[in-house]
C-alpha cells in the first residue's frame, strides 16, 4: 500500500464516523479518525480496505422524496462489490457519506474511470436460457437473480430463450459473434454441453479448421439451473446463480480442458466428460422416463440398472499423459498439429476384457451428490483426463464403490478399479450384445436378461455431459488442453446439499 501513489484522499463518514480515505488505482482504505488522547497514549486506529477488482460498480447517492425519480441533494457515494462467503460470492456495499456535490463527484468519476480500466469486465452479453431445464425455473433465475446484477454493472445483454433441443446450436452458426464480449448459458447440464459444443465448433468454421479444434475467443457463463450442474460446480464449487453472475460481472475467467469425442474418423461432439457401461445405460433408462421428477427418475434409473447388471466385454486403449504439470500445457493450444503428431508416435496401452464402465472426465465433474467429484484428482486445466475402468465384480462389490463416491474417499481403492491419468482413449466393443425388447420391460422379476447379438444399426449409449449419445462403433477420445475459456475459477470441492438414499 505504501508503494502505490495515492489518487484521491477525503474525509468520509462510514457507519456515523469520521474516516481518513485513501484511493489508488488498485484499491481504498479508510481510517478511522480520533482526536488526541489527552494523556498522549497511542490509540490503536481501525482500518478497512476494499480491492477495486472486487468492486461491481459506484452509484451517487441522493436523498429524495417519495416518487421523486432524479436529482435531491447529495449525501454521498456508494460502492457495489462483491466479497466471499466460503465458496458463494455475495454482493454488498459500502457507503462513504459526504455532503459536497463537488467532493463527492470527483471521488465518483475517478472510481468510475479506473473501474473501466478492469480488464476482462464483459459490457455485452448474449444470453441464452433454457426454461425447459430441470424445474422449468431458468427464466425465473436470471430475472431475479442474475439480470439485476448486469443491470447493476450496465452490463447490455442479447436474449434467446431456446424453444428445442439444438435450437442454441443453430443460432450459435448463425449470430454475429464478434459484437458480444461472452456468452451465458442458463440451464442444466444438457444446455451447458450443447453451448460448449456448439462455441468450439463456431470457432472452428470461422478459423476455417474442420480437422483441428480451435479455442473460442469469447469465455462461457453458465448460470445453474439444472439438477445436477456438474460444469458450474467444478467451475464454481457451488450451485448459486449469483455466485455465478458475479464471476460473470467481475471477469474471472478460468481456462478449462475438453474431450473430442469421435468414431470412425467422424466427430461426435466436444464435452468435458463420457460415461461409458453403467453410466451411459442409466441415463438411457432415465431417458424414457422423462415424465418422472428429475430426482425420482435418476434414482429410479440407478436402482433398475444395477438390478440388470452386466459387463461390456470390450477393448480399452489409452494413451498415458507424460505429465500433469499445467506449466506444460500453457501453450500446446497454439500448437495442435505436433501434439497429434507426437500421440501418433507414442505406444498405446491396450486391455481387453469385462467392464461393467469406463470413464473419462477432464475436469473433476463436482456437483452437490458428489462433492469432491467423480474425478477428484483432476484439474480443470491439466492438460490431461482421469480414466476411471470398473472391471467385473459382483453387484455388492461396484454398489460400495459407487457408495464411497457420496461417503467418503476411497472409491479406488478396489481391485477391481483401475484409474489412469490419459492425454487419449479409445474404447472398441468387442460382445455387441443386446438386450431384447421383452427383456427391457419393467415387469418385476426379470431381472436375468438373454444377450442377443446387436442387430445392425443397433448403437451403445453414452453418457456425454448429461446428454445421451447412442453410438454404434468405436469411439476415440482425446484430450485438448484449455480448448475453452469459462467464468469462473479452480475449486478443489463443491458444497454439499443433496443426498442420494436411492443405495
Amino acid at each position: 500500500m505504501e508503494s502505490e501513489c495515492v489518487v484521491l484522499r477525503g474525509i468520509f463518514k462510514l457507519e456515523k464516523k469520521s474516516h481518513d480515505v485513501l484511493l489508488t488505482r488498485t484499491r481504498l482504505s479508510w481510517t478511522l479518525i480520533k482526536p488526541e488522547s489527552p494523556t498522549g497514549e497511542m490509540c490503536v486506529s481501525q482500518q478497512g480496505m476494499l480491492l477495486l477488482q472486487d468492486v461491481i460498480t459506484v452509484k451517487v447517492k441522493r436523498r429524495r422524496t417519495v416518487g421523486q425519480q432524479l436529482g435531491g441533494p447529495v449525501l454521498g457515494v456508494a460502492l457495489f462489490y462483491c466479497k466471499r462467503r466460503g465458496r458463494r460470492l455475495e454482493e454488498d456495499t459500502l457507503h462513504l457519506h459526504n455532503a459536497s456535490a463537488e467532493h463527492t463527484h470527483t471521488w465518483y468519476n475517478t472510481l468510475r474511470e479506473l473501474l473501466t480500466g478492469c480488464s476482462g469486465r464483459p459490457r455485452y452479453l448474449k444470453v441464452f436460457i433454457n426454461p425447459s431445464s430441470h424445474k422449468k425455473e431458468a427464466v425465473h433465475i436470471y430475472r431475479e437473480h442474475v439480470a439485476p446484477l448486469f443491470k447493476m454493472a450496465d452490463i447490455c445483454t442479447d436474449i434467446t430463450v431456446t424453444e428445442r433441443k439444438g435450437h442454441a446450436l443453430s443460432v450459435m452458426k448463425e449470430a454475429k459473434l464478434d459484437e458480444f464480449d461472452g456468452l451465458v448459458c442458463v440451464g442444466g447440464d444438457g444446455s451447458v454441453a450443447e453451448l460448449c459444443h456448439a462455441l468450439v465448433l463456431r470457432a472452428q468454421l470461422d478459423a476455417d479448421s474442420p480437422e483441428k479444434p480451435v479455442k473460442p475467443v469469447l469465455p462461457l457463463g453458465i448460470i445453474p439451473a439444472g439438477s445436477t450442474d456438474v460444469v458450474p460446480c467444478s467451475v464454481h464449487g457451488v450451485r448459486d446463480p449469483v455466485t455465478a453472475a458475479l464471476h460473470i460481472v467481475l471477469g474471472h475467467v478460468q481456462q478449462v480442458d475438453m474431450c473430442s469425442f469421435s468414431s470412425l474418423g467422424q466427430l461426435v461432439r466436444f464435452g468435458f466428460s463420457g460415461m461409458f457401461g453403467f453410466g451411459g445405460r442409466t441415463l438411457a433408462r432415465a431417458e424414457k422416463k422423462r415424465w418422472m421428477p428429475s430426482s425420482s427418475r435418476r434414482e429410479y434409473a440407478l436402482v433398475k440398472t444395477l438390478a440388470r447388471l452386466r459387463p461390456e466385454d470390450c477393448q480399452l486403449s489409452f494413451l498415458p499423459a507424460k505429465t500433469t504439470d499445467r506449466n506444460m500445457f500453457e501453450h500446446r493450444d497454439q500448437d495442435q498439429d505436433q501434439e497429434l503428431k507426437s500421440e501418433g508416435e507414442e505406444s498405446w496401452t491396450i486391455n481387453q476384457g469385462l467392464y461393467l464402465s469406463i470413464s473419462i472426465m477432464s475436469i473433476p465433474c463436482l456437483s452437490p451428490h458428489v462433492p469432491k467429484g467423480l474425478a477428484p484428482n483432476t484439474r480443470l486445466a491439466n492438460g490431461s483426463a482421469a480414466l476411471i475402468a470398473v472391471e467385473d465384480t459382483s453387484r455388492s462389490e461396484f454398489i460400495k464403490h459407487l457408495k464411497r463416491y457420496n461417503s467418503s474417499s476411497g472409491q479406488f481403492s478396489f481391485s477391481f478399479v483401475e484409474t489412469h491419468t490419459v492425454s487419449a482413449m479409445r474404447i472398441c466393443p468387442r460382445a455387441l450384445f443386446a438386450c431384447s425388447e421383452e427383456e427391457e420391460s419393467e415387469e418385476e422379476g426379470n431381472v436375468n436378461p438373454i444377450p442377443i447379438i446387436r442387430s445392425d444399426g443397433a448403437t451403445f449409449p453414452w453418457n456425454i455431459d448429461g446428454e445421451l449419445v447412442e453410438i454404434a462403433n468405436e469411439v476415440l477420445v482425446r484430450v485438448h488442453p484449455r480448448l475453452i475459456t469459462l467464468y469462473g475459477e479452480e475449486v478443489d470441492e463443491a458444497e454439499s446439499t443433496i443426498s442420494c438414499s436411492c443405495i
